[in-house]
Formats: C-alpha cells, structure tokens, sequence
C-alpha cells in the first residue's frame, strides 16, 4: 500500500513545514483590492479518510440554489461565529453541521497556511484524520452531494489546471483539480 504511506508521509511533511499563505490573487494581479478591505475569518476541513485502496479526502458539492458559490465544490466549512473558539472550532463545527460529522469523529493533524479569497475572507484548511466510521447527513439547504477523492489525486500537481470565468467584468483565474 505504497500509495497510502506516501500520500499520508506528504500530508504530514507539508504540516511540518514552513508554508506561505496564499491568495486568489496570485493567479490574478491586476484585480485591484477595495481600500479598508477587512478579511473575515472562516475555517474549512480537509478530512482524510484511510481505506483499504489508500486515504481519501472529502469534499462536498454546494447546493445549486445558494446565492453564493452554487454547485462549487469545496471543503466543509465556512465563517467563522463568534462563539467559535477559533478556526478549528469553525471547521469542526461547519462539518458537523453540513455532513453530520460529530467531532469526537475527527483527530486533527494541523492546520495549512491560510488563503484569502476575492470575496473577502481567509480561509485556514484544518487538516483532521476520520477515526472512526460515520453516517453522513447532509445539510440540505447548504450540500447537495458528499462525495470523496483519492488524496493521492489531489496531491498531485498534474491534476490540476487553470480555468477561468468572468466575475464582476474581468476574468479570474483559478486552479481546478
């Protein structure tokens, strides 16, 4: 199960490391920044599942009638509360509320640079180990799919590609895997 161990042993080195925070716009520079822009704080999970052909992550595809980001795939999660302790917090607590995934369900292994988004938030991926089965119930006003990926897929750089779409009148670009 070499594919196992490796993807993991990545997982796991990327943690450990030293690793920048990235943006939407490092694909798009010329998008201009509003004046007083103020982030807001959201968290996601990145939750890898070890099986028998090697670990998976999980991902969900949005409901299609949301006003924003519809039938987007994604991580669960989403902004922070203020009840929220911080963005671990936020993303466990997403999770449970979009998938069903009950906390105690989930060891977190770490946590990824932050990313911020156009649409103004900064985003921390919260990476957590599935440690025991789980019977997912979907949110249905917020998930329309749970579905999950090889991680080895998404590990890999020659899956993804850059797209793009118009947004506001310009064109943004974005990786797609």
């Amino acid at each position: 199960m070499a594919i196992q161990h490796n993807a993991l042993d990545r997982v796991a080195s990327v943690l450990a490391s030293d690793h920048q925070a990235s943006s939407d716009f490092d694909l798009n520079p010329d998008i201009t920044l509003p004046a007083g822009r103020a982030l807001r704080d959201a968290g996601v999970l990145m939750l890898i599942e070890e099986g028998a052909e090697g670990p998976f992550v999980y991902l969900t595809k949005r409901a299609s009638h949301l006003k924003h980001h519809p039938g987007q795939i994604a991580f669960p999660g989403g902004k922070t509360d203020p009840a929220d302790t911080d963005q671990i917090d936020t993303a466990l607590r997403e999770a449970n509320e979009e998938i069903g995934l009950p906390r105690t369900h989930v060891k977190v292994l770490g946590q990824l640079a932050s990313h911020e988004t156009v649409t103004g938030f900064q985003v921390k991926p919260i990476v957590g180990l599935l440690t025991r089965p789980f019977d997912p119930i979907l949110e249905r006003a917020e998930v329309e799919e749970l579905f999950r990926v090889p991680l080895h897929h998404v590990l890999n750089p020659q899956n993804f590609s850059v797209e793009g779409r118009v947004w506001n009148g310009v064109t943004r670009k974005y990786y797609a895997v």
